[in-house]
C-alpha cells in the first residue's frame, strides 16, 4: 500500500482547499429551507468555488453531473442533485469538494430541513459524534484501524446501521488515494498512522440495516430498506501533536 505523506508546506495547501470546502458549507447551511431544490444548493457550491479560484472535484468525476453529492432521507451518498424540491422534515447529506492549486479538500455534513423528527435528530448527532470520535483516533502510532474501531465503538452499542462497502480514504493531489478508511474493525489492524498522511474520514450510518443498493442512475446509494442515512466527514491531517481538521466548520452566517 502506497500512502504517500505530505509536508507541511504541502498541509498548508491543502487546508487552502480545505477553507473553500468550509465556505460552501457555512452558505449551504444557510440556504437549506423547505422549497429549496438540490439544484439550487449545487448552483451555490458552483459560484462558491469559482468566488475563489477553485474548481469542484465532483463535477465530471467519471461522469458525475454535480458539483455537490445531494442525499436526501434515505440516500446515503452519491446522490445527484436536480429538480427535487426539499420539504420540512426531511434531511439532507451534502458531500462537497474543492481543488486549489492541485491539492484536494472534501467535507460532507448532513443538515436537517426545517423541523425533523427526533429519531432523525439522534441520527444527525450520534454520527457527527462518531466522526469526532473517528478523528481522536487519528493520532500517530495509532494504526488505522483505531479510526474505524473508534467510530463502531460509539455507534454499534446505539443500535445503529454502519455502512461497510463504503468508507473513508486517503486524499491529497487525488480526491481519493490510499488508504481506504473503514468505519469498523478491530483497533490493532491496517498500516500505522505518521505524520503527513492526510485522512478523509467519513461515517455513514443508518437508522435501520447496513444493507444497501445503487439506483439506476449508477450513483445514488440507497438504504434497503428505505431508513433514514446521515453522512458526516472531514479531511483531517496527522501531525505529530495530533489530528488537525482541514475543513474546519465555519460559524453559522448571520443576516
Amino acid at each position: 500500500m502506497a500512502i504517500r505523506l505530505k509536508d507541511e508546506r504541502e498541509i498548508e495547501k491543502m487546508a487552502a482547499a480545505g477553507r473553500v470546502v468550509s465556505l460552501c458549507h457555512q452558505r449551504v447551511a444557510a440556504a437549506i429551507a423547505p422549497g429549496v431544490t438540490t439544484q439550487d444548493l449545487d448552483d451555490l457550491v458552483r459560484d462558491t468555488i469559482r468566488e475563489h479560484g477553485a474548481t469542484s472535484n465532483f463535477l465530471g468525476h467519471h461522469g458525475f453531473t454535480g458539483n455537490i453529492c445531494a442525499s436526501v432521507n434515505d440516500e446515503i451518498v452519491h446522490g445527484i442533485p436536480g429538480n427535487r424540491v426539499l420539504r420540512d422534515g426531511d434531511i439532507i447529506s451534502v458531500d462537497i469538494g474543492a481543488i486549489v492549486d492541485g491539492w484536494h479538500g472534501d467535507s460532507a455534513w448532513t443538515y436537517p430541513v426545517g423541523t425533523i423528527s427526533e429519531d432523525a435528530q439522534r441520527l444527525l448527532e450520534d454520527t457527527e459524534a462518531s466522526l469526532h470520535r473517528g478523528i481522536e483516533a487519528a493520532k500517530s502510532g495509532n494504526r488505522l484501524g483505531a479510526i474505524g474501531h473508534a467510530v463502531e465503538s460509539y455507534l454499534a452499542p446505539r443500535g445503529y446501521g454502519i455502512i461497510r462497502e463504503y468508507g473513508g480514504h486517503g486524499i491529497g493531489r487525488r480526491m481519493w488515494e490510499e488508504p481506504h478508511v473503514p468505519n469498523f474493525g478491530p483497533v490493532d489492524r491496517g498500516v500505522m498512522l505518521r505524520p503527513g498522511i492526510v485522512l478523509a474520514i467519513e461515517p455513514m450510518v443508518t437508522l435501520g440495516t447496513e444493507e444497501n443498493r445503487t439506483l439506476d442512475d449508477g450513483w445514488t446509494v440507497v438504504t434497503a430498506d428505505g431508513s433514514l442515512a446521515a453522512h458526516f466527514e472531514h479531511t483531517i491531517a496527522i501531525t505529530r501533536d495530533g489530528p488537525v481538521i482541514l475543513t474546519e466548520r465555519l460559524p453559522a452566517m448571520v443576516y
